[in-house]
């Protein structure tokens, strides 16, 4: 573990997206949205299971980071963090359905049909699904390594969870979401570890991880000793390529020291 000081041709289902230009870094960049990736025909589904995509025009290989938005799985809106753009990848901003409409078993579910879409449509768009990293903040966080720690998620979507390229992970629960604890009844401050738990994936084999959080001190609720305790297992569990940063000065808002860090991972990672 480490601690950080910081100072101071497109697809039938694309066409009826809004597509926007950028320029920057001598590179082109679109940007896709509202895109559905869901193949659920519900109302609810179809108007929160949606994914904007900005990407290199000018650039084939590319790596893409699929991003999951935190708020608790009860709230927030899919995004694509404005340090990740025209950084020469790709970014997935997902949106997914929400507690208390959608049970977090479906939640999850709604994250590993966006990463199968990414996986089945990027090259399309001139990137590498072989080069697919997982990320989000928070509960967008827990999301990406609930995928990435259960391969039955993309497994049942035809889709080999060892062809992940990565997960980067800003302050995720690693034992079961308070939002599943709250399903069963299950109090906030009560540690619980269950099939909706990361830690209860945890196994030899898994992409590599970068896992990030805030300073000890100030996160919310555990978090960097629940990560700490989940880097421990899946050490132990045989995998090397797994580190673990803490933020220090820096509480649960800790997204932009996060972000170079991602970045400097997709460069060790894609080499």
């Amino acid at each position: 573990m480490k601690r950080i000081i910081f100072l101071a041709v497109l697809f039938p289902s694309l066409l009826c997206c809004l597509i926007f230009e950028s320029h920057a870094q001598g590179n082109d960049y679109k940007k896709l949205t509202d895109v559905v990736y869901t193949k659920n025909n519900d109302e609810y589904s179809q108007d929160r299971c949606k994914i904007d995509v900005f990407y290199p025009t000018n650039k084939k290989d590319f790596i893409t980071v699929v991003w999951f938005h935190g708020g608790g799985l009860t709230g927030g809106n899919k995004e694509i963090p404005s340090y990740l753009t025209n950084k020469n990848i790709a970014v997935v901003g997902v949106g997914y359905r929400l507690s208390p409409k959608a049970k977090v078993h479906d939640i999850i579910n709604d994250a590993a049909d966006a990463v199968r879409w990414t996986f089945e449509n990027i090259e399309g768009l001139g990137g590498n699904n072989q080069k697919i990293v997982l990320a989000g903040h928070s509960a967008g966080a827990y999301l990406s390594l609930m995928v990435a720690l259960n391969q039955s998620y993309l497994i049942d979507r035809g889709v080999n969870p060892n062809e992940l390229l990565g997960v980067v992970s800003y302050s995720a629960q690693a034992i079961t979401h308070f939002t599943a604890r709250k399903e069963k009844g299950v109090e906030e401050l009560h540690p619980t570890v269950d099939e909706l738990s990361p830690l209860y994936w945890v196994r030899k084999g898994v992409p590599k991880t970068l896992l990030l959080t805030g300073d000890r001190e100030l996160e919310m609720m555990g978090r960097y000793e629940e990560n700490a305790y989940l880097h421990r297992m899946l050490k132990l569990h045989g995998n090397t390529n797994v580190q673990l940063y803490e933020l220090d000065g820096y509480g649960h808002d800790m997204a932009y020291p996060a972000h170079p860090l991602l970045l400097q991972a997709l460069e060790k990672w894609s080499k």
